[in-house]
């Protein structure tokens, strides 16, 4: 079998399964998830802090559907606020001794270095409260920046606080919306607003 045969089975396979998934295998896969406890809960928003290409989105839902509204804001909070510390230290640390190289080498980037330098608090707090904003790219400008590490942290800890409890609330109660369809075109509408907003602030502030 060739490798195309053996991806056509396997999307086949995935494609019938997911069809025939009903509300409470997801339900129990939700279960077995936060049998687990918090260290998934809190490492995968971390990891993908790392790795941006992971879906926040996803991941956030999925911890407030598998343990609650409130445990799952705090442990998606907890990992995206540490996962966001560690890019930031990270940046810092090489931005020591090739920050002029980087800058130099990215000059996209010099309008936001000059906002955040200048502003601080704001465009990282701002930035934070959408989740379709470039995450990956203002932890690192804000750690090649002379930001003070105090700064960038309050402004991450309140503007992902923001973020984090509204997908939570959106798709902490997956039965409910479910059978009340007009939850999920509400959510559709404020996933939009958070999208738009996101991408004026970019334009605002630079971030692209």
């Amino acid at each position: 079998m060739n490798m195309a045969d053996w991806l056509s089975l396997n999307w086949e396979h995935w494609g019938a399964y997911l069809k025939n998934l009903k509300l409470e295998d997801i339900q129990a896969l939700m279960d077995r998830y936060s049998a687990l406890g918090p260290l998934p809960g809190i490492f995968l928003p971390f990891l993908e802090a790392l790795l941006p290409f992971l879906p926040l989105i996803v991941i956030v839902i999925g911890n407030s559907a598998a343990y609650g509204l409130w445990p799952g804001f705090f442990y998606s909070w907890i990992g995206v606020c540490l996962g966001a510390m560690a890019v930031f230290m990270i940046s810092r640390w090489f931005g020591r001794r090739y920050g002029e190289r980087i800058r130099q080498r990215f000059p996209k980037t010099e309008r936001f270095f000059t906002w955040v330098e200048q502003k601080g608090f704001t465009p990282i707090f701002l930035l934070s409260c959408f989740p379709f904003s470039p995450s990956a790219l203002v932890n690192v400008s804000a750690g090649l920046s002379k930001m003070p590490l105090h700064t960038f942290m309050t402004a991450i800890i309140l503007g992902k606080a923001v973020m984090i409890f509204t997908l939570s609330f959106l798709g902490y109660d997956l039965k409910a919306m479910v059978e009340q369809p007009w939850r999920i075109g509400v959510a559709v509408v404020l996933l939009f607003v958070m999208w738009f907003g996101g991408k004026k602030l970019e334009a605002r502030y630079g971030a692209d």
